[in-house]
Protein backbone atom coordinates (compact mmCIF):
# COMPACT_ATOMS: atom_id res chain seq x y z
CA UNK A 1 0.00 0.00 0.00
CA UNK A 2 2.99 2.28 -0.76
CA UNK A 3 4.85 3.40 -3.47
CA UNK A 4 8.64 2.36 -4.37
CA UNK A 5 9.37 6.23 -4.23
CA UNK A 6 7.60 8.99 -2.45
CA UNK A 7 8.55 12.65 -1.15
CA UNK A 8 9.75 13.46 1.97
CA UNK A 9 7.23 13.42 4.94
CA UNK A 10 4.51 11.49 3.83
CA UNK A 11 4.40 7.57 5.18
CA UNK A 12 0.83 7.10 5.33
CA UNK A 13 -0.26 4.13 4.01
CA UNK A 14 -2.28 4.53 0.42
CA UNK A 15 -6.03 3.84 0.36
CA UNK A 16 -8.26 2.23 -2.54
CA UNK A 17 -11.28 3.40 -3.74
CA UNK A 18 -13.38 2.97 -7.19
CA UNK A 19 -13.59 5.53 -9.33
CA UNK A 20 -17.31 6.31 -9.04
CA UNK A 21 -17.08 6.89 -5.21
CA UNK A 22 -14.45 10.18 -6.41
CA UNK A 23 -15.75 11.48 -9.40
CA UNK A 24 -18.93 11.50 -11.48
CA UNK A 25 -19.02 9.51 -15.07
CA UNK A 26 -20.68 11.00 -18.48
CA UNK A 27 -19.83 11.24 -21.83
CA UNK A 28 -20.21 14.53 -24.41
CA UNK A 29 -23.57 15.81 -26.67
CA UNK A 30 -21.55 16.94 -29.83
CA UNK A 31 -20.52 15.51 -33.09
CA UNK A 32 -18.19 15.92 -35.18
CA UNK A 33 -19.45 18.24 -37.42
CA UNK A 34 -20.17 20.77 -34.75
CA UNK A 35 -15.96 21.70 -34.66
CA UNK A 36 -15.40 25.21 -36.41
CA UNK A 37 -11.64 26.07 -37.17
CA UNK A 38 -11.48 29.00 -35.56
CA UNK A 39 -14.04 28.30 -32.31
CA UNK A 40 -14.00 29.83 -29.45
CA UNK A 41 -13.90 27.31 -27.29
CA UNK A 42 -11.78 23.95 -26.85
CA UNK A 43 -13.52 20.70 -28.33
CA UNK A 44 -12.51 17.40 -27.62
CA UNK A 45 -13.08 14.50 -30.09
CA UNK A 46 -11.73 10.84 -30.73
CA UNK A 47 -8.31 11.97 -31.44
CA UNK A 48 -5.37 13.96 -29.26
CA UNK A 49 -6.07 16.76 -31.51
CA UNK A 50 -7.91 19.28 -29.48
CA UNK A 51 -10.94 21.10 -32.13
CA UNK A 52 -12.47 24.31 -31.73
CA UNK A 53 -16.26 25.19 -31.56
CA UNK A 54 -17.95 28.19 -30.74
CA UNK A 55 -20.40 26.71 -28.28
CA UNK A 56 -19.46 24.69 -24.50
CA UNK A 57 -21.55 23.23 -22.60
CA UNK A 58 -19.56 22.40 -20.11
CA UNK A 59 -17.07 24.72 -17.67
CA UNK A 60 -15.35 22.70 -14.93
CA UNK A 61 -12.59 20.63 -14.19
CA UNK A 62 -12.19 17.34 -15.52
CA UNK A 63 -10.38 14.48 -17.21
CA UNK A 64 -11.50 13.53 -20.42
CA UNK A 65 -10.69 10.00 -22.08
CA UNK A 66 -11.55 8.66 -25.55
CA UNK A 67 -14.70 5.95 -25.60
CA UNK A 68 -13.94 4.20 -28.62
CA UNK A 69 -11.62 3.84 -31.97
CA UNK A 70 -8.00 4.15 -32.21
CA UNK A 71 -7.30 6.15 -29.14
CA UNK A 72 -9.16 4.09 -27.13
CA UNK A 73 -7.39 3.27 -23.60
CA UNK A 74 -4.50 5.64 -25.05
CA UNK A 75 -6.13 9.53 -25.51
CA UNK A 76 -7.01 11.51 -22.41
CA UNK A 77 -7.22 15.46 -21.61
CA UNK A 78 -7.17 17.26 -18.48
CA UNK A 79 -9.61 20.29 -18.98
CA UNK A 80 -9.97 23.13 -16.58
CA UNK A 81 -12.61 26.01 -17.48
CA UNK A 82 -14.73 25.89 -20.69
CA UNK A 83 -15.26 23.04 -23.30
CA UNK A 84 -17.47 20.98 -25.43
CA UNK A 85 -17.42 16.96 -25.98
CA UNK A 86 -18.10 13.95 -28.78
CA UNK A 87 -20.14 11.84 -27.31
CA UNK A 88 -17.92 9.17 -27.53
CA UNK A 89 -15.96 11.04 -25.06
CA UNK A 90 -16.28 9.66 -21.54
CA UNK A 91 -15.80 13.28 -18.95
CA UNK A 92 -14.83 12.62 -15.72
CA UNK A 93 -15.75 15.63 -13.42
CA UNK A 94 -16.79 17.10 -10.03
CA UNK A 95 -14.04 14.87 -8.13
CA UNK A 96 -14.91 14.75 -4.14
CA UNK A 97 -12.37 17.14 -1.99
CA UNK A 98 -9.64 14.63 -0.81
CA UNK A 99 -8.85 13.95 -4.41
CA UNK A 100 -6.80 16.03 -6.60
CA UNK A 101 -7.91 16.03 -10.45
CA UNK A 102 -4.60 16.62 -11.70
CA UNK A 103 -3.28 13.94 -9.70
CA UNK A 104 -5.82 11.02 -10.96
CA UNK A 105 -5.15 13.00 -14.79
CA UNK A 106 -1.41 11.31 -14.49
CA UNK A 107 -2.91 8.30 -12.51
CA UNK A 108 -5.42 7.09 -15.27
CA UNK A 109 -3.53 7.93 -18.21
CA UNK A 110 -1.18 5.29 -17.13
CA UNK A 111 -3.40 2.69 -15.84
CA UNK A 112 -6.65 2.90 -17.94
CA UNK A 113 -4.85 1.45 -20.87
CA UNK A 114 -4.08 -2.33 -19.98
CA UNK A 115 -7.74 -2.50 -17.83
CA UNK A 116 -9.26 -1.25 -21.59
CA UNK A 117 -7.25 -4.37 -23.29
CA UNK A 118 -8.43 -6.89 -20.88
CA UNK A 119 -12.06 -6.05 -20.46
CA UNK A 120 -12.92 -4.74 -23.75
CA UNK A 121 -15.16 -5.93 -25.94
CA UNK A 122 -13.94 -7.21 -29.20
CA UNK A 123 -15.65 -6.13 -31.96
CA UNK A 124 -14.36 -4.09 -35.19
CA UNK A 125 -12.55 -1.29 -32.98
CA UNK A 126 -12.14 -1.60 -28.97
CA UNK A 127 -14.49 0.34 -26.80
CA UNK A 128 -14.76 1.46 -23.44
CA UNK A 129 -18.39 0.90 -21.59
CA UNK A 130 -19.07 3.17 -18.29
CA UNK A 131 -18.46 0.34 -15.95
CA UNK A 132 -14.87 -0.60 -17.22
CA UNK A 133 -14.28 3.47 -15.81
CA UNK A 134 -16.87 3.20 -13.12
CA UNK A 135 -15.84 0.19 -10.84
CA UNK A 136 -11.97 0.52 -11.94
CA UNK A 137 -10.14 0.65 -8.33
CA UNK A 138 -8.06 4.04 -7.86
CA UNK A 139 -5.09 3.79 -4.91
CA UNK A 140 -4.75 7.20 -3.37
CA UNK A 141 -2.43 8.72 -1.18
CA UNK A 142 -3.34 12.31 1.09
CA UNK A 143 -4.31 15.19 -1.05
CA UNK A 144 -1.09 17.04 0.04
CA UNK A 145 0.57 14.22 -1.08
CA UNK A 146 -1.33 14.20 -4.87
CA UNK A 147 -0.42 17.35 -5.12
CA UNK A 148 3.30 16.94 -4.85
CA UNK A 149 3.08 13.90 -7.04
CA UNK A 150 0.93 15.66 -10.11
CA UNK A 151 3.43 18.90 -9.97
CA UNK A 152 6.10 17.25 -10.36
CA UNK A 153 4.63 15.24 -13.36
CA UNK A 154 3.65 18.79 -14.58
CA UNK A 155 6.73 19.73 -14.45
CA UNK A 156 8.08 17.15 -16.73
CA UNK A 157 5.00 17.48 -19.06
CA UNK A 158 6.21 20.99 -19.72
CA UNK A 159 9.85 20.24 -19.79
CA UNK A 160 9.08 17.28 -22.39
CA UNK A 161 6.57 19.49 -24.37
CA UNK A 162 9.78 22.17 -24.47
CA UNK A 163 11.83 19.89 -26.26
CA UNK A 164 8.87 19.00 -28.60
CA UNK A 165 8.31 22.27 -29.55
CA UNK A 166 12.12 22.60 -30.63
CA UNK A 167 12.67 19.29 -31.86
CA UNK A 168 9.01 20.23 -34.03
CA UNK A 169 10.59 23.57 -35.00
CA UNK A 170 14.15 22.34 -36.05
CA UNK A 171 12.37 19.70 -38.11
CA UNK A 172 10.44 22.12 -40.00
CA UNK A 173 13.46 24.53 -40.52
CA UNK A 174 14.64 21.70 -42.36
CA UNK A 175 12.57 20.81 -44.30
CA UNK A 176 11.75 24.45 -45.59
CA UNK A 177 15.76 24.74 -46.09
CA UNK A 178 15.80 21.54 -47.96
CA UNK A 179 13.58 23.42 -50.40
CA UNK A 180 15.23 27.13 -49.82
CA UNK A 181 18.99 25.89 -50.45
CA UNK A 182 18.30 23.51 -53.79
CA UNK A 183 17.38 25.07 -57.17
CA UNK A 184 13.97 24.67 -57.75
CA UNK A 185 12.44 23.30 -61.18
CA UNK A 186 13.16 25.37 -64.14
CA UNK A 187 15.53 27.63 -61.93
CA UNK A 188 19.62 26.93 -62.06
CA UNK A 189 19.93 29.16 -58.40
CA UNK A 190 18.50 28.30 -54.87
CA UNK A 191 16.15 30.66 -53.45
CA UNK A 192 18.69 30.80 -50.22
CA UNK A 193 22.27 30.21 -50.64
CA UNK A 194 26.11 31.22 -48.34
CA UNK A 195 27.34 34.81 -49.06
CA UNK A 196 29.97 34.79 -51.69
CA UNK A 197 28.39 32.31 -54.20
CA UNK A 198 26.77 33.79 -57.40
CA UNK A 199 27.31 31.55 -60.23
CA UNK A 200 24.40 29.26 -61.75
CA UNK A 201 24.23 25.37 -60.74
CA UNK A 202 24.96 23.13 -63.45
CA UNK A 203 22.39 20.35 -64.51
CA UNK A 204 24.01 16.61 -64.11
CA UNK A 205 22.78 13.04 -64.36
CA UNK A 206 23.03 11.31 -61.15
CA UNK A 207 24.86 8.22 -63.32
CA UNK A 208 27.21 11.30 -64.08
CA UNK A 209 28.42 12.22 -61.02
CA UNK A 210 28.59 9.07 -59.09
CA UNK A 211 28.62 5.24 -59.36
CA UNK A 212 25.33 3.13 -58.53
CA UNK A 213 25.70 -0.44 -57.85
CA UNK A 214 23.72 -3.05 -56.70
CA UNK A 215 24.20 -5.75 -53.53
CA UNK A 216 25.49 -8.71 -52.67
CA UNK A 217 23.11 -11.72 -52.66
CA UNK A 218 24.41 -13.65 -49.42
CA UNK A 219 21.62 -14.99 -46.83
CA UNK A 220 20.26 -11.81 -45.99
CA UNK A 221 17.07 -13.80 -44.66
CA UNK A 222 19.21 -15.16 -41.52
CA UNK A 223 18.52 -14.16 -38.22
CA UNK A 224 22.64 -13.94 -37.30
CA UNK A 225 25.50 -14.96 -39.51
CA UNK A 226 29.25 -13.58 -39.10
CA UNK A 227 28.60 -10.91 -41.51
CA UNK A 228 26.40 -8.11 -42.04
CA UNK A 229 24.58 -6.95 -44.74
CA UNK A 230 22.79 -4.04 -44.82
CA UNK A 231 18.84 -4.87 -45.65
CA UNK A 232 15.29 -2.69 -46.35
CA UNK A 233 14.98 -1.88 -42.63
CA UNK A 234 18.88 -0.42 -42.77
CA UNK A 235 17.40 2.61 -43.80
CA UNK A 236 14.06 2.91 -42.79
CA UNK A 237 14.49 6.06 -40.19
CA UNK A 238 16.65 7.91 -42.35
CA UNK A 239 19.79 6.70 -40.72
CA UNK A 240 21.91 3.27 -41.40
CA UNK A 241 21.19 2.13 -38.65
CA UNK A 242 23.29 -1.35 -37.46
CA UNK A 243 21.20 -2.73 -34.81
CA UNK A 244 18.51 -3.72 -38.35
CA UNK A 245 20.71 -5.50 -40.93
CA UNK A 246 20.89 -8.46 -42.20
CA UNK A 247 22.96 -11.33 -41.91
CA UNK A 248 24.90 -13.98 -43.85
CA UNK A 249 27.87 -16.89 -43.30
CA UNK A 250 28.76 -16.65 -46.85
CA UNK A 251 31.75 -13.81 -46.70
CA UNK A 252 30.82 -11.35 -49.34
CA UNK A 253 33.73 -10.10 -51.42
CA UNK A 254 35.67 -6.75 -50.48
CA UNK A 255 33.71 -4.64 -53.21
CA UNK A 256 30.79 -5.20 -50.88
CA UNK A 257 32.08 -3.73 -47.68
CA UNK A 258 30.91 -0.45 -47.74
CA UNK A 259 33.13 3.04 -47.04
CA UNK A 260 32.54 6.33 -45.09
CA UNK A 261 30.34 8.64 -47.16
CA UNK A 262 28.35 5.51 -49.29
CA UNK A 263 24.87 6.80 -49.83
CA UNK A 264 22.13 3.79 -49.54
CA UNK A 265 19.38 4.05 -51.57
CA UNK A 266 15.76 2.20 -51.38
CA UNK A 267 14.89 1.62 -54.97
CA UNK A 268 12.58 -1.08 -53.64
CA UNK A 269 10.13 -1.39 -51.28
CA UNK A 270 6.51 1.00 -50.76
CA UNK A 271 5.77 4.00 -52.70
CA UNK A 272 6.45 6.12 -49.63
CA UNK A 273 9.62 4.40 -49.20
CA UNK A 274 10.79 4.53 -52.52
CA UNK A 275 14.08 7.46 -52.80
CA UNK A 276 14.85 6.95 -48.95
CA UNK A 277 18.33 8.16 -48.86
CA UNK A 278 21.45 7.46 -45.59
CA UNK A 279 24.64 7.78 -45.30
CA UNK A 280 27.22 5.51 -44.27
CA UNK A 281 28.97 6.99 -41.21
CA UNK A 282 31.69 3.57 -41.47
CA UNK A 283 31.19 2.87 -37.43
CA UNK A 284 31.78 -0.51 -37.97
CA UNK A 285 32.18 -3.60 -40.69
CA UNK A 286 28.81 -3.46 -42.73
CA UNK A 287 28.50 -5.07 -46.47
CA UNK A 288 25.92 -3.92 -49.01
CA UNK A 289 23.48 -6.05 -49.72
CA UNK A 290 20.22 -6.52 -51.58
CA UNK A 291 17.62 -4.23 -51.99
CA UNK A 292 19.20 -1.33 -51.49
CA UNK A 293 21.50 0.39 -54.38
CA UNK A 294 25.01 2.20 -52.92
CA UNK A 295 25.94 5.44 -54.87
CA UNK A 296 29.60 6.15 -54.39
CA UNK A 297 30.07 10.35 -54.81
CA UNK A 298 33.08 11.67 -57.56
CA UNK A 299 35.88 13.22 -55.98
CA UNK A 300 34.17 16.67 -56.79
CA UNK A 301 30.55 15.59 -54.86
CA UNK A 302 30.70 16.02 -51.36
CA UNK A 303 28.45 12.91 -49.66
CA UNK A 304 26.86 15.35 -47.42
CA UNK A 305 25.61 17.40 -50.13
CA UNK A 306 23.78 14.37 -52.22
CA UNK A 307 22.63 13.17 -49.54
CA UNK A 308 20.57 16.15 -48.91
CA UNK A 309 19.97 16.93 -52.41
CA UNK A 310 18.14 13.24 -52.80
CA UNK A 311 16.22 13.82 -49.61
CA UNK A 312 14.26 17.04 -51.01
CA UNK A 313 10.80 16.97 -52.08
CA UNK A 314 11.59 17.01 -55.75
CA UNK A 315 14.10 14.07 -55.63
CA UNK A 316 11.81 11.98 -53.61
CA UNK A 317 9.05 12.50 -56.06
CA UNK A 318 10.83 11.76 -58.99
CA UNK A 319 11.74 8.38 -57.34
CA UNK A 320 7.98 7.57 -56.28
CA UNK A 321 6.51 9.02 -59.67
CA UNK A 322 8.84 6.46 -61.92
CA UNK A 323 8.68 3.16 -60.02
CA UNK A 324 7.37 0.69 -61.28
CA UNK A 325 4.43 -0.63 -59.45
CA UNK A 326 3.65 -3.50 -61.82
CA UNK A 327 5.30 -5.81 -59.17
CA UNK A 328 4.53 -6.85 -55.94
CA UNK A 329 6.73 -4.16 -54.94
CA UNK A 330 7.04 -0.82 -56.18
CA UNK A 331 10.96 -0.50 -57.96
CA UNK A 332 13.04 1.52 -59.91
CA UNK A 333 15.32 0.24 -61.95
CA UNK A 334 18.95 1.17 -61.53
CA UNK A 335 19.67 2.12 -65.31
CA UNK A 336 16.63 4.30 -65.03
CA UNK A 337 18.18 5.87 -61.54
CA UNK A 338 21.35 7.27 -63.66
CA UNK A 339 19.06 9.19 -65.68
CA UNK A 340 18.06 11.09 -62.79
CA UNK A 341 18.23 15.09 -63.15
CA UNK A 342 19.89 17.03 -60.81
CA UNK A 343 21.25 20.48 -60.05
CA UNK A 344 25.15 20.93 -58.79
CA UNK A 345 27.06 23.85 -57.29
CA UNK A 346 30.30 24.45 -57.05
CA UNK A 347 32.58 22.26 -54.60
CA UNK A 348 32.88 24.42 -52.29
CA UNK A 349 29.48 25.63 -52.03
CA UNK A 350 28.52 22.19 -52.07
CA UNK A 351 30.48 21.45 -48.56
CA UNK A 352 29.14 25.08 -47.46
CA UNK A 353 25.49 23.10 -47.87
CA UNK A 354 26.20 20.03 -46.82
CA UNK A 355 27.86 21.10 -43.41
CA UNK A 356 24.73 23.44 -43.08
CA UNK A 357 22.13 20.63 -42.55
CA UNK A 358 24.83 17.74 -41.07
CA UNK A 359 24.64 20.17 -37.99
CA UNK A 360 21.21 21.06 -38.25
CA UNK A 361 20.78 17.44 -38.28
CA UNK A 362 22.99 16.77 -35.04
CA UNK A 363 20.94 19.67 -33.01
CA UNK A 364 17.49 17.77 -34.66
CA UNK A 365 19.17 14.64 -32.75
CA UNK A 366 20.46 15.92 -29.69
CA UNK A 367 17.00 17.47 -28.69
CA UNK A 368 15.27 13.71 -29.74
CA UNK A 369 17.61 12.20 -27.54
CA UNK A 370 16.79 14.62 -24.72
CA UNK A 371 13.13 14.18 -25.34
CA UNK A 372 13.54 10.34 -25.40
CA UNK A 373 15.56 10.72 -22.16
CA UNK A 374 12.77 13.12 -20.20
CA UNK A 375 10.25 10.72 -21.50
CA UNK A 376 12.01 7.72 -20.09
CA UNK A 377 12.54 9.29 -16.54
CA UNK A 378 8.99 10.19 -16.66
CA UNK A 379 7.76 6.54 -17.61
CA UNK A 380 10.06 5.35 -14.71
CA UNK A 381 8.51 7.79 -12.15
CA UNK A 382 5.20 7.00 -13.22
CA UNK A 383 5.96 3.17 -12.50
CA UNK A 384 7.63 3.91 -9.16
CA UNK A 385 5.67 7.10 -7.63
CA UNK A 386 2.12 5.01 -8.16
CA UNK A 387 0.85 1.90 -6.81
Amino acid sequence: KKPAIRFKGFTEDWEQRKVNEICSISTGKSNTQDKIDDGKYPFYVRSPIIERSNRYLYDEEAVLTVGDGVGTGKVFHYVNGKYDIHQRVYRLFDFSDDIDAKFFYHWFSENFYNRVMYMTAKTSVDSVRLEMIADMEITAPSYDEQKKISSYLDNFDNLITLHQRKYDKLVNVKKSMLEKMFPRDGKFVPDVRFSGFTEDWEQRKLGDVVGITSGFMGDSLLSDGKYHLTRIETIADGIVDENRVGYSNEKPDDMYLLKHGDILYSNINSISHMGKVAKYQGNSPLYHGINLLRLQPENNINSDFLLYLLNTEKCRNWAKTRANQAVSQASINQSLLTTQEIAISSFEEQKKIGDYFRNLDNLITLHQRKLEKLKNIKKSCLEKMFI
